[in-house]
């Protein structure tokens, strides 16, 4: 059986910082996100974008930023900036290109030609086409290199016209979309952005909906909101606890050829068994950062 902890890596907090700012870079070094998104796109003005791009692939050929995921956002291969955007990122070391406004299959296809085998593609889910084509577009996802789904939250709001509030309840069924889709083909799914800064109980109460509706994570827009971030999508102790238990529960010797079994009164399952252990080698992941 492959170990859980073998492929999980938190992904709790994913902060995009705008490229095109050298102190915000250096700051990224030692903040606690699990990912740093060095931004190309929205936070970069076009007067900047050239030196933005050479800033960002420095940064990461510089390295420095520890256990760190180093993700690079691109600005859209239909704008005049995309193209050279991929061709620089190529070979550069990133762990990865976040595309934005990714529609279709065509444009993970041209990513993935511009930027060589090397480097996972995750796409940004914030169009309507996008969401229509999600089934196609991670039915790809093995042959374009796409390993994580991104919501974006803001742009989906101003595409459809409607106003998410702080239920958000009008992209709750995109939300879910999003996590179905990933899920269907083992990807990563990180939840848009926070627009509140100063309000941390809102902050929190934000990332537990993304948690509840099955993201692994969440993107961020300042420092200010990471702490929430990765305490929420931490595993709770209470469910450590619980996991502990149904993991030693099935390593009985009498517990080995049975599907089910009694723990502490509650009926539990081998796919309880498999999320249990998911849950301690996150818990253990999350740990070694600390």
């Amino acid at each position: 059986m492959t170990d859980p902890a073998a492929s999980i890596r938190p992904r709790r907090s994913a902060l995009y910082m705008p490229a095109s700012n050298a102190r915000a870079v250096e700051k990224a070094r030692d903040l606690p996100c699990d990912v740093v998104i060095l931004d190309l796109e929205d936070a970069v003005a076009p007067e900047q974008k050239a030196a933005a791009r050479d800033a960002a692939v420095a940064a990461v050929r510089a390295g420095g930023f520890g256990h760190r995921e180093l993700v690079v956002r691109a600005n859209a291969l239909d704008t005049e900036w995309g193209a050279d955007d991929l061709a620089a990122l190529r070979g550069s070391g990133a762990d990865a290109v976040l595309l934005p406004k990714v529609s279709d299959v065509a444009t993970l296809r041209a990513a993935r030609q511009a930027l060589g085998d090397d480097t996972p593609l995750w796409a940004m889910v914030e169009t309507a086409r996008g969401v229509v084509n999600l089934p196609e577009i991670v039915d790809a996802s093995r042959e374009v290199g796409l390993a994580a789904l991104v919501v974006g939250t803001n742009d989906l709001a101003k595409e459809l016209r409607c106003r998410p509030g702080a239920t958000r309840a009008p992209l709750l069924p995109i939300l879910a979309q999003v996590v179905l889709a990933a899920r269907m083909a083992g990807l990563v799914a990180l939840d848009g952005v926070s627009n509140v800064l100063d309000d941390q109980d809102a902050i929190a109460a934000e990332c537990a909906q993304g948690l509840e509706w099955g993201f692994d994570g969440k993107t961020l827009i300042h420092p200010a909101q990471i702490a929430a971030a990765n305490r929420v999508f931490s595993p709770r102790d209470e469910e450590v606890a619980w996991a502990e238990k149904i993991v030693a529960a099935f390593d009985l010797p009498e517990h080995a050829p049975r599907g089910a079994i009694r723990v502490e009164g509650k009926m539990v399952e081998r796919l309880h068994l498999e999320e249990a252990r998911r849950t301690l080698a996150l818990a253990a992941a999350v740990q070694a950062r600390q």
